[in-house]
């Protein structure tokens, strides 16, 4: 395909509309009402999110993780690797953002705020209740590491496998748990004909919620 043909590639987006009266006053209550309708309408990986975080030196990177609760309606739970890449990232600067991307319903949602770790006891449980398989996964993977080659992890899940044979489930490895992202800043998008797409932001003002209407 040529660069002009991938610049030709365009889509109408035409399915809904999105006004400030159509929205829940609260920003997360929003979203899930958003995320309900997408696990409704069978899109695939609705809880797939971008996760970007920075370095040390304002070097950003993405990747995708996947949305595992929204507790009290206050922010995004995810779980990961603490020595992982990200987990550094935000160890360094605990500012993040997500994006979810939802083509089927042409909607988009934007997410900018705060993360702090998980309470260990949430991490736990949610921890040793996954398959066995990703249990030991955790345990054996230095996630982010470089590695001698795929023989290598496949001998350290065997170890891992071996030394908690007669546990069930395994411990949780002090290395691995959860992150909550807080949320100051939450953008819903819509996609509409023209370009002329609907944005409602929500941006927090101590305890409230403000919601203002952008420009696309």
């Amino acid at each position: 395909m040529t660069d002009q043909q991938l610049a030709d590639l365009r889509q109408t987006y035409s399915q809904r509309t999105l006004t400030e009266t159509d929205v829940h006053p609260n920003a997360v209550s929003q979203f899930r009402a958003w995320l309900d309708e997408a696990i409704a309408a069978q899109v695939e990986e609705p809880t797939a999110m971008t996760l970007a975080t920075v370095n040390e030196a304002g070097q950003p990177a993405a990747r995708v993780v996947l949305l595992k609760g929204l507790p009290n309606d206050e922010g995004f739970l995810f779980f990961t690797n603490y020595d992982s890449r990200k987990g550094q990232e935000l160890a360094t600067s605990p500012l993040a953002a997500l994006t979810f991307f939802w083509p089927g319903l042409e909607r988009q949602v934007r997410v900018e705020g705060r993360v702090e770790k998980a309470p260990e006891s949430v991490s736990t449980e949610y921890f040793q209740s996954r398959p066995r398989s990703s249990q030991v996964g955790a345990w054996a993977s230095p996630q982010s590491q470089p590695i001698r080659s795929r023989e290598e992890l496949a001998e350290r899940e065997q170890e891992v496998a071996s030394r908690f044979a007669d546990q069930e489930p395994l411990p949780r490895p002090p290395h691995w748990g959860g992150y909550l992202l807080l949320p100051q800043r939450v953008e819903f998008w819509q996609g509409r004909p023209s370009r002329l797409h609907d944005r409602i932001v929500f941006e927090r003002v101590g305890l409230e919620w403000r919601l203002s209407r952008l420009a696309p």
